[in-house]
């Protein structure tokens, strides 16, 4: 593999009292993108408002907020996915023969009645 000398950059290449160029705007607006998609109380610890970063410095400083914000999202939501989660206590079961007989008979004793008889009490309204 070859490596690739990547050299320093200039002392003068950050200047936080500096307007930031269209780049970082850009960087600025996908991190506002990023902290509209975190749960709220992630983005209550966000203390930097959008539209008041104009200068490097701001955006270091909201671009900053926003990553620490992620990472403790990511954080919680892997720590809760490797919390145990409680097991449920089996159900016992307990069949009673006896019990299941009694409901058939008392279901067979709430039929409705049928189409015939509905018809033939029609029948003697009817003739009254």
């Amino acid at each position: 593999m070859v490596l690739i000398h990547v050299p320093k950059p200039p002392k003068d290449a950050y200047d936080p009292d500096r307007p930031m160029g269209s780049l970082l705007k850009s960087q600025v607006e996908h991190m506002r993108e990023a902290e509209s998609k975190l749960p709220l109380r992630y983005r209550q610890e966000i203390e930097i408002y959008i539209k008041a970063v104009r200068t490097e410095g701001e955006a270091a400083r909201y671009i900053q907020a926003v990553t620490k914000a992620i990472h403790l999202a990511h954080e919680d939501a892997e720590r809760e996915r490797r919390a145990p989660k409680p097991v449920a206590k089996p159900v016992i079961e307990i069949a009673a023969v006896a019990d299941e007989a009694a409901e058939r008979v008392q279901k067979s004793a709430r039929k409705r009645p049928t189409s015939k008889s509905k018809k033939a009490t029609r029948a003697k309204r009817r003739k009254k």
